[in-house]
């Protein structure tokens, strides 16, 4: 498998390399600077410079981009659908990190996490970002995409267990009770996603086991 991963240098991005470099397939990092990756092929180019020559001989794209500050945020959908446009008519499939935040919490599809009355007021700026990149990408029929959702907890140095539920729309709890995945657990579960192909043109939601 020929994979790209965008944004490879931050922490999600670096864990998705790993793990896919762990499997001997062939990843290329593309970052804004030095190459922090455990990949040895690199492209060093702005995410929003990205071209359909960059990479028309990949099987799949990984988008792991992320931003925090405020001005930064509407960068989620901006920076998407740029990579959308790129692959649009293509069989290239674009995988995204998402957030856990626009998970239903109910069965009708009308709630979310992020309206929940305990969700972080300070997340929630990012989660609505997210959201929104969400909603524009469900508008998208002529790109192969997966949104890929962690759990509520997502733990950047969290325990790698190998073990995960693969959930949908709404927010899926483990045995315990818990929504909570490592982000080399989460890293398991988006190369998984990237060998079967199994949920195109659709949000999934993973959650450790």
């Amino acid at each position: 498998m020929k994979i790209a991963v965008v944004a490879a240098n931050g922490k999600a991005g670096r864990r998705i390399v790993e793990e896919a470099v762990n499997r001997g397939w062939d990843v290329t990092a593309i970052v804004r600077g030095e190459n922090k990756t455990a990949a040895k092929k690199f492209l060093v180019k702005d995410i929003m410079s990205i071209t359909k020559d960059d990479v028309k001989t990949f099987d799949a794209v990984v988008d792991a981009f992320g931003a925090w500050k405020t001005e930064d945020l509407p960068n989620h959908t901006k920076t998407s659908q740029h990579l959308c446009d790129v692959l649009s008519g293509t069989n290239i499939r674009l995988l995204i990190v998402g957030g856990a935040g626009s998970l239903y919490t109910n069965k009708d599809h009308t709630a979310c996490v992020l309206e929940s009355p305990d969700f972080p007021a300070d997340w929630k700026p990012l989660a609505t970002a997210q959201a929104a990149e969400l909603s524009e990408l469900r508008k998208r029929d002529d790109v192969k995409w997966t949104f890929v959702s962690p759990a509520c907890d997502f733990q950047a140095d969290g325990e790698r267990t190998g073990k995960y539920i693969v959930g949908g729309e709404e927010l899926t709890l483990n045995s315990k009770g818990e929504s909570i995945i490592s982000y080399a657990d989460f890293a398991i579960a988006m190369i998984d996603e990237i060998a079967t192909g199994n949920h195109l043109n659709e949000r999934i939601s993973v959650v450790r086991a």
